[in-house]
């Protein structure tokens, strides 16, 4: 039997990379799209040979799960109309516009036991996959400071600051939360959760309603400091994550938008101390170079689907990635260092 999955909401661009990546299985069926805008639903289905359903609850029926790339304010409707009739759900990031809407997509998927994945790619990257490997075994001594940088020149476009990205009411926040969040998996994935966090916001450049730059500071109970580097604005960039210890550094380029045509080769570059001290590049090419990068999200929902295993990205997941930019947010509001929301 072939898995049936609903595209529900299409003003993300990455609907368009999941919609590929699931016409590409021979087992996946795309039963319809729907969005609440009819003319988007259709304009998205003529793009990609799919047909659209004007009635939401309708659709969700007629799937056996459902992805949501809408606007982030939609998500927790369309994650309530899913759970209503006990769909799996893959949802894009960022979770909610805010904690009030994160903890209620939280609720709904605890009352119901729906299956839920968030969309955070970062996860599926060869590249970080090594970086993971080489912390776990200790390749760089004690890790003192992280750096990561993500982001892109969209912000320079008209198209973009006319789009809903930069509405606050439907997006919960500029650049932080927008490139931000996928920084803040990041940073739980490898090095878990921090205690506090110190940012500053702005809106200078693009004098939009959201901030087009931000930079926030984390604090770990161990000592570690890991900084967040975000814009809508970069021109150009190379080096994305740096990771520094007393032992070793990992660099890190080609994994945003604004690095990825910097570089053809030496993508992982690890410096270790002591006998045959130097610096080495790895031979693993980032996905976001390759050019596949938001498909192996939309692949890993499907997997989990067919072999019943958990979810690779969790509701937490997405829960607690954004507890760290809400606390960002607040900081840069008060002035002063935050904790993270439990």
């Amino acid at each position: 039997m072939r898995l049936k999955i609903a595209i529900l909401g299409v003003e993300h661009y990455h609907a368009n990379f999941w919609t590929s990546a699931f016409l590409q299985r021979s087992e996946v069926e795309i039963v319809g799209v729907w969005d609440p805008v009819a003319d988007k639903a259709a304009e998205f289905a003529a793009r990609h040979g799919i047909e659209t359903q004007d009635h939401l609850h309708c659709l969700i029926r007629k799937s056996h799960a459902v992805a949501i790339c809408s606007a982030t304010s939609e998500h927790l409707m369309l994650v309530e109309a899913a759970a209503a009739q006990g769909r799996p759900v893959l949802c894009e990031k960022p979770l909610g516009i805010d904690r009030a809407q994160c903890d209620a997509i939280a609720a709904v998927v605890e009352r119901t036991g729906i299956r839920f994945m968030q969309s955070f790619p970062k996860r599926f990257d060869p590249a970080n996959h090594e970086i993971a490997r080489l912390l776990k075994e200790k390749a760089l001594g004690r890790v003192t400071l992280c750096r990561v940088r993500h982001g892109h020149s969209h912000g320079l476009t008209d198209a973009f600051r006319s789009a809903w990205f930069v509405d606050p009411a439907r997006s919960g926040g500029g650049t932080l939360l927008d490139e931000g969040v996928h920084a803040a998996d990041f940073l739980r994935w490898m090095f878990g959760e921090p205690d506090t966090v110190f940012a500053t916001l702005s809106s200078a450049a693009l004098g939009l309603p959201v901030e087009d730059t931000a930079v926030a500071t984390f604090r770990y109970a161990h000592g570690l400091i890991a900084e967040v580097t975000t814009s809508w604005c970069f021109a150009a960039a190379d080096t994305s994550i740096e990771i520094y210890g007393t032992e070793g550094s990992i660099l890190l380029s080609g994994v945003d938008i604004a690095s990825r045509p910097t570089r053809e080769t030496e993508f992982l570059r690890v410096f270790r101390r002591g006998e045959g001290e130097g610096w080495f590049a790895s031979p693993v090419v980032p996905s976001f170079k390759t050019g596949v990068f938001h498909e192996h999200v939309a692949w890993a929902f499907v997997d989990a689907l067919k072999s019943g295993d958990p979810m690779p990205v969790t509701i937490e997941d997405g829960r607690r990635a954004f507890a760290m930019i809400d606390a960002a947010y607040r900081a840069a509001a008060a002035g002063r260092a935050e904790t993270i929301w439990a």
